[in-house]
């Protein structure tokens, strides 16, 4: 039968809020190297995997643009950034999967990032033992916003697509989670919603704090 309902989560932009502190590196990258438009060239990378965002910014920058070495550089920058105090959460992120967790449901986490980063960065901010099953975007060939990894992520959760709400912030991951027949909750970090988003999305909100007040007037 499965499970009748089940919460899949979105990592970067939506439980650490680590896609603006990217951009940052990304932007002080681009005044080393003076690369022009380098938040235009970002945005369509957000919530997509490495080869994805590789295929991006060599189309944005010509065939000459050395993606591998630009990637290294802003790695170490992100790295040296979060040495110090860690992967910022977003506001609200343990209350709702505490939450969650009271009341067993299901929780389950699909990341385009490749799964040891994710799995790493998910023990340092103590949040692991919260999910019962992690996906990363490296255990599969298509990622968003192909429906692969939400499907791969019901199946191994034992839901079905349609019981589950998607956590998103990015056009990539709500076009995924919708194509994987979901219900997909938008929570908008650096990209505004489009009139697609409201479309795809079941209810766009502000933060998860909000998002854990909506799910409890769903199931009370």
């Amino acid at each position: 039968m499965g499970n009748d309902r089940a919460v899949i989560f979105d990592m970067d932009g939506v439980i650490f809020d680590s896609e603006r502190l990217v951009m940052e590196c990304w932007e002080t990258l681009a005044e080393k190297y003076q690369l022009a438009g380098m938040r235009e060239a970002y945005y369509p990378c957000i919530g997509t995997s490495e080869v994805k965002t590789r295929e991006i910014m060599t189309a944005y920058y010509g065939e000459d643009f050395s993606y591998e070495t630009f990637r290294k550089e802003s790695s170490v920058l992100f790295h040296e950034r979060i040495g110090e105090q860690g992967i910022p959460t977003k506001k609200g992120v343990r209350e709702l999967l505490e939450y969650l967790k009271e009341r067993k449901i299901p929780v389950g986490l699909a990341s385009s990032t490749r799964l040891s980063l994710v799995t790493q960065e998910l023990q340092q901010a103590g949040l692991y033992d919260y999910f019962c099953s992690v996906t990363g975007g490296d255990q599969l060939k298509r990622s968003k916003p192909e429906p692969d990894i939400y499907l791969m992520a019901c199946g191994k959760m034992g839901v079905r697509p349609e019981n589950a709400y998607a956590v998103e912030d990015s056009y990539n991951g709500i076009r995924s989670s919708y194509s994987a027949g979901m219900m997909p909750i938008m929570v908008p970090d650096l990209l505004e919603p489009t009139e697609e988003m409201h479309e795809k999305s079941v209810i766009i909100l502000e933060d998860l704090v909000q998002v854990k007040e909506w799910l409890m007037m769903q199931w009370n």
